[in-house]
């Protein structure tokens, strides 16, 4: 059953809030925990009362400056413990990738369940100016996302689609 929510969105009946963040009625709020590896580490945080992502932030030594092109691991100084069934997404934050050509090479970064060591941001700046980074700076935003367990099975014939094998830009112009 939906209901409207005060914007008149359809929300399912079951989404309640809980501490400002949405969950599923009955659910508790997932816990992550944390450990600083180094005293200068800050956990992360959300922005704002509806940011989907929480921010994470660099420790360095000093300044580092990211040259245009330069690909580097950014220390956060903190490895945490995700729950198995979910893992930990690395994210560009939108102001650095418009601002400064901000952005992670390998798309979104992704953090496993078993993974214990220190969280890094590996960036590239896009842009044409280098862009200094200090501890404290926001760098990067993650997002916790559920993770389906699958198994693999090879067969000698697949399902026909209309689409079928087309692909890169056959499914129209724009």
């Amino acid at each position: 059953m939906l209901r409207r929510n005060a914007h008149g969105f359809a929300a399912p009946a079951r989404l309640s809030f809980l501490g400002g963040r949405p969950n599923f009625a009955g659910m508790s709020p997932l816990t992550i925990r944390w450990k600083k590896l180094d005293p200068r580490a800050q956990l992360p945080t959300y922005g704002s009362a509806g940011a989907a992502c929480f921010d994470f932030r660099a420790v360095v030594d000093g300044e580092l400056t990211l040259q245009p092109g330069e690909i580097v691991a950014i220390p956060t100084g903190l490895s945490c413990e995700i729950p198995p069934g979910f893992e930990l997404q690395m994210r560009a934050r939108s102001g650095l990738a418009l601002k400064h050509g901000f952005s992670l090479p390998n798309g979104i970064g992704t953090i496993d369940s078993d993974y214990r060591g220190e969280i890094k941001v590996i960036t590239i700046i896009l842009g044409r100016e280098p862009l200094v980074v200090r501890t404290g700076d926001r760098i990067a935003q993650g997002l916790v996302a559920p993770v389906l367990a699958l198994r693999f099975e090879e067969v000698s014939e697949l399902g026909n689609t209309e689409r079928g094998t087309g692909g890169f830009g056959s499914t129209g112009k724009h």
